[in-house]
């Protein structure tokens, strides 16, 4: 019996060695993207050329973890083509230079929380952020980051049906900015319905479990962490 106590112990610390060291990568992770996104707004021009080959180390390390990228390359496809539009009738040809870097600004810090989606857990990120930021706020950031992919599908899914009822959102007819309101009632207003439907659930579902009643809640951490 004092045998199988003392190999619970060990299994015990090892467990939570481990839920500590992961922890710690978490925390190393969140402020590593902090800082990387923050570098590509205040970083000269002439070095964003080695802050993309540290991003594209990231897209490599994300698509590993069998990360999708096409979410990433679709938003900066239409935020080149909106700014540099902006640009070109604002302030002319000689001009768009400056449009595309301002883009591949956005982009360079948009790739490193990407990775942190694909690479941390929400209910890890939620944790570590409890450290120093309110239990309620920390609860919102993690439960916002696992919403992610399931509110892509859903985007996804609404514009699909949206074009099957005749919609002109069709990427060749949102060529023409007469369609753009079309876009926004048929697509962007559903979504964000949805998005205050599942809110309301999330908060009732919370409420129901106590939520928020002990200064000191516990972390549920997902099986996929040792899976990993």
């Amino acid at each position: 019996m004092w045998v199988s106590c003392r190999r619970s112990h060990r299994r015990t610390r090892g467990h939570w060695s481990r839920e500590r060291r992961e922890t710690a990568i978490c925390s190393l992770s969140l402020l590593f993207v902090c800082v990387l996104s923050a570098c590509a707004f205040v970083l000269p021009a002439y070095l964003l050329l080695s802050l993309a080959g540290l991003n594209g180390l990231l897209v490599i390390h994300g698509l590993l973890r069998r990360g999708c990228i096409f979410g990433v390359l679709k938003l900066g496809l239409v935020q080149l083509s909106i700014t540099l539009s902006l640009y070109l009738i604002l302030y002319g040809v000689a001009h768009l230079a400056q449009g595309a870097i301002v883009v591949a600004r956005i982009i360079l810090a948009t790739i490193p929380g990407w990775w942190l989606c694909i690479t941390v857990p929400p209910e890890r990120i939620g944790e570590v952020l409890s450290a120093f930021l309110p239990t309620k706020w920390a609860f919102v950031v993690a439960a916002s980051l696992s919403l992610l992919p399931y509110m892509a599908d859903e985007i996804r899914e609404i514009y699909h049906i949206q074009c099957l009822r005749g919609a002109r959102i069709t990427p060749r007819a949102l060529r023409n900015p007469r369609n753009w309101a079309e876009l926004v009632y048929c697509v962007l207003f559903p979504v964000l319905i949805q998005l205050l439907k599942l809110s309301r659930q999330m908060a009732i579902a919370a409420q129901s479990r106590h939520f928020g009643l002990n200064q000191r809640p516990t972390h549920w951490h997902s099986p996929r962490d040792n899976n990993d």
